[in-house]
């Protein structure tokens, strides 16, 4: 049985640990060999390999395609490779997986690496207990029809912002035309990044959209600005899972034009990994069309998946910004935008080192190779950047896109970005 290779996230020290969980598994493991059974009444199991690759893993999300009942979502299990328990997250396939997988009467297991040498090569055994609920470190806090809180064991990681558009006032109609997500600190004790308000208002959080876009009979809207009618907005939640390795909600979101109607609908995906040492979250997406083709435009500074920093940035640490990128580590008040610099693009991942109340960060803006080319770097001192590119959504082809943040405290060097994109974009092998 062939199974999946999309990375994502990190085992943590628990690898190395004897759970308490490991003896009663090998037991169960003993008896279900015994058997020859793969299914029992209370457990599921089948062996597993684990070829790390030339890279050395740390805070790597992995994740393997496993046919098995659904009953065994959410339930408590791992991998048991010689006196070591690695524990897994068991959930129904998420958007990646689906996209890239024959997903019917599977569900997705999730592990997450942490500081594996490259080259090790592993066998091991999958057990699943549907009678034990795996704990849900990772959790939901709603503030009904305002925001929700993604958090790790009370730790603050993400915050969905999704109140309705309210067109009472200017103010208000600019803070709920659009939806986007905090990114909070390390510490979950504050956001790095900006909401509504302050310089250029447009910008917020992580955010997805394109100001230029054009579809059915001369229709145009501006998904960035918002200002002649247009928003994005919440419709629903199509599923929250939640569990000791991640926690990931599933949204939609309508793209509405001018005229207030929906001319595409997103399904959004969020996943925040209990990562160390840092927060490591990604985004998934896939953009449909209601009206046939639409062309997705725009510019580097309004376009695409963007992060934007805190208002903290440009009000009081600006000139201490700088940029890595793959060729090296940027100077202060030096920066790179797209189509000044035209080999600003495709850029397998792109960092920003800021400075918040004293403290340092640098963000990692990951991408993908199947995601859309040519795609268009931009860079701010004020803590914008991310890329764009054009592309055509029909009915008939949707747009999906992957991406990942890494944020830590302190300076990184290119080796270290580099390794975090390498994570990301060839992950451990898990198969059957």
């Amino acid at each position: 049985m062939r199974e999946s290779r999309t990375g994502q996230h990190a085992f943590n020290s628990q690898q190395d640990q004897k759970v308490n969980m490991v003896k009663p598994l090998f037991f169960a493991v003993s008896l279900l060999v015994a058997a020859q059974s793969t299914v029992s009444a209370e457990e599921f199991s089948t062996d597993v390999a684990i070829n790390i690759g030339d890279v050395q893993r740390i805070n790597t999300p992995v994740r393997l395609l496993v046919e098995m009942p659904e009953k065994f979502v959410g339930k408590q299990g791992g991998i048991i490779i010689g006196d070591r328990f690695l524990p897994a997250q068991i959930s129904k396939p998420g958007l990646v997986s689906t996209r890239n997988f024959d997903t019917q009467g599977k569900l997705e297991v999730t592990l997450l690496l942490a500081n594996i040498p490259a080259g090790r090569s592993s066998g091991g055994k999958l057990l699943v207990n549907d009678e034990v609920d795996a704990p849900a470190k990772l959790e939901f806090r709603d503030e009904a029809g305002k925001y929700t809180d993604i958090s790790i064991e009370g730790r603050n990681v993400l915050r969905y912002m999704y109140e309705a558009l309210d067109n009472s006032t200017k103010e208000r109609r600019m803070e709920t035309y659009k939806v986007y997500h905090h990114l909070y600190d390390p510490t979950g004790s504050k956001f790095v990044t900006k909401g509504a308000g302050g310089l250029f208002p447009h910008h917020r959080g992580l955010f997805f959209g394109f100001n230029r876009i054009s579809y059915g009979d001369g229709k145009t809207a501006d998904i960035w600005h918002c200002n002649n009618g247009e928003s994005q907005a919440h419709a629903k939640v199509i599923s929250e899972d939640s569990g000791p390795l991640f926690g990931r909600h599933t949204l939609q979101i309508e793209w509405k034009g001018k005229d207030g109607a929906v001319f595409a609908v997103e399904t959004r995906e969020m996943t925040a990994y209990n990562a160390k040492g840092g927060v490591m979250v990604e985004f998934a997406t896939k953009l449909e069309s209601k009206v046939g083709k639409i062309k997705l435009d725009g510019d580097p500074q309004h376009a695409g998946f963007q992060f934007r920093g805190s208002q903290h940035i440009p009000d009081k640490t600006k000139d201490q910004t700088y940029y890595v990128r793959p060729d090296g580590k940027g100077e202060p008040g030096k920066f790179r935008n797209w189509p000044n610099d035209k080999d600003h693009v495709n850029l397998a991942w792109h960092a920003q080192s800021f400075v918040i109340d004293e403290t340092r960060y640098t963000c990692c803006y990951l991408d993908r190779p199947d995601n859309p080319k040519e795609a268009r770097f931009s860079e701010r001192d004020y803590g914008r950047f991310g890329s764009y590119f054009e592309y055509t959504v029909s009915e008939s082809n949707p747009l999906y896109l992957n991406y990942r943040i890494w944020l830590q405290e302190g300076e990184m060097t290119v080796e270290q970005v580099e390794r975090y994109s390498k994570d990301f974009v060839s992950p451990p092998e898990v198969t059957q």
